[in-house]
């Protein structure tokens, strides 16, 4: 099987935690942002309280998945508990903590799939989990041909660790 999950079998998003075991693996500042919400601004999705102008998008972004990669994008260190040392002025995360930021991502993921599955026009969403040394993010874009964020071989990343979800709702 190849590392972008092509040959892998199909499986649903809620299946693999439980209801309980979920809440385990959030923080009060997660449920914050998904509780926020995500809504449709033009031709891109978006946090519900996002300061950035969708109407000019791309704008000097390559196109409207940077675009909303950008604009969604945050660092999970900031809202999971992990220790993060300083090394020539520089935070680093040593390998324990980024499977944790990880972990927190996949299960921020599977709660944000019930936000893209509540939206009114159902819409293909992908989203990226990303930890290194330094840093761990979550972001994520519309599913759009011949538009991607990162490269589909993941193998090609040396330094990150990536999960990389799409969530299809019916009629997408």
């Amino acid at each position: 099987m190849s590392a972008t999950g092509e040959n892998w079998p199909s499986i649903g998003f809620y299946q693999g935690l439980s209801a309980a075991s979920q809440r385990e693996v959030s923080t009060p500042g997660l449920e914050g942002i998904l509780e926020l919400g995500i809504v449709r601004r033009g031709q891109v999705l978006t946090w519900a309280d996002s300061a950035g102008n969708a109407e000019g998008a791309p704008s000097f972004f390559p196109d409207l998945t940077a675009w909303e990669c950008s604009d969604s994008s945050f660092h999970l260190e900031d809202f999971v508990p992990v220790d993060a040392a300083t090394v020539n002025d520089a935070p680093v995360i040593d390998e324990a903590d980024q499977r944790t930021l990880l972990l927190y991502g996949l299960n921020f993921t599977l709660r944000f799939a019930r936000l893209v599955h509540g939206l009114d026009e159902p819409t293909a969403v992908r989203c990226i989990i990303g930890a290194n040394e330094t840093n761990a993010t979550f972001r994520f874009h519309q599913v759009r041909e011949g538009e991607h964020w990162n490269p589909p071989d993941l193998d090609r990343y040396q330094q990150d660790r990536l999960i990389v979800a799409s969530i299809c709702p019916s009629g997408t």
